[in-house]
């Protein structure tokens, strides 16, 4: 499976080797929603990156959708951190990795339509890198635990794909901004699977992220169809 882009490819694979490492380091160190919180800065970074790296334009509504999605982030997390330390550095720079990863699959879709290809390479890569580590760490697996594991890699795989197809179509920090739906998701696992209710303040999180994701995916096709009807006026 070949690519047109072979040296931005090589660049998103060892992007999303280092966002892989890092956040397993992060994961290590803090909790879930501590994470979490690092990851909603992911728009931000990707509305600094676009105009640079892509040449796309963020637009001051935009800007302030971004800004209202990581108020909402904040609100899921309303106790803060209690200190800053080697985790939340390490948390930041596997969000940053990961939003250069994505924007680099934004640009080489603008030249190759194979989607396949932008999974394929950062996962050998991520196999290779792994595979070569895999001999100091490693310990028999519990075949349940080996299930999972393999269970979770085709997910994985599948979520990577339908991400560069997304690409394609949204520029960067509206896809990382509908990524963010992930924390509903989270609350909607806690409360169901764990039993963890959430507060008032955190339903209120969730309706600003969903709404801030949902408008920057719609604003390029809500600008056309007042543009469109302005003409026609």
């Amino acid at each position: 499976m070949s690519t047109i882009r072979p040296r931005a490819m090589a660049l998103r694979a060892a992007f999303t080797v280092l966002a892989t490492i890092f956040f397993f380091l992060a994961f290590r160190h803090l909790g879930f929603a501590d994470v979490f919180l690092f990851i909603g800065l992911m728009p931000l970074f990707a509305a600094l990156l676009a105009g640079s790296m892509l040449g796309e334009q963020v637009t001051p509504v935009a800007w302030g959708a971004l800004g209202a999605g990581f108020v909402g982030v904040l609100c899921l997390f309303p106790t803060g951190f209690a200190q800053l330390g080697f985790g939340h550095m390490v948390a930041f720079l596997a969000a940053f990795f990961g939003t250069v990863s994505i924007i680099l699959s934004r640009y080489i879709s603008r030249f190759e339509s194979n989607g396949l290809a932008q999974v394929l390479y950062p996962n050998l890569a991520l196999l290779t890198v792994m595979a070569l580590a895999l001999p100091f760490v490693w310990r028999t697996m519990p075949l349940i635990d080996l299930s999972l594991a393999m269970g979770y890699g085709a997910v994985l795989f599948a979520a990577r794909w339908l991400l560069v197809v997304a690409l394609r179509g949204l520029p960067a920090h509206a896809v990382t901004s509908l990524l963010k739906l992930q924390f509903v998701w989270m609350v909607l696992i806690g409360a169901w699977v764990f039993g963890e209710w959430p507060t008032a303040q955190t339903y209120l999180g969730a309706g600003i992220i969903v709404l801030s994701g949902l408008f920057l995916a719609y604003e390029v096709p809500i600008a056309r169809l007042i543009a469109r009807h302005v003409v026609r006026a």
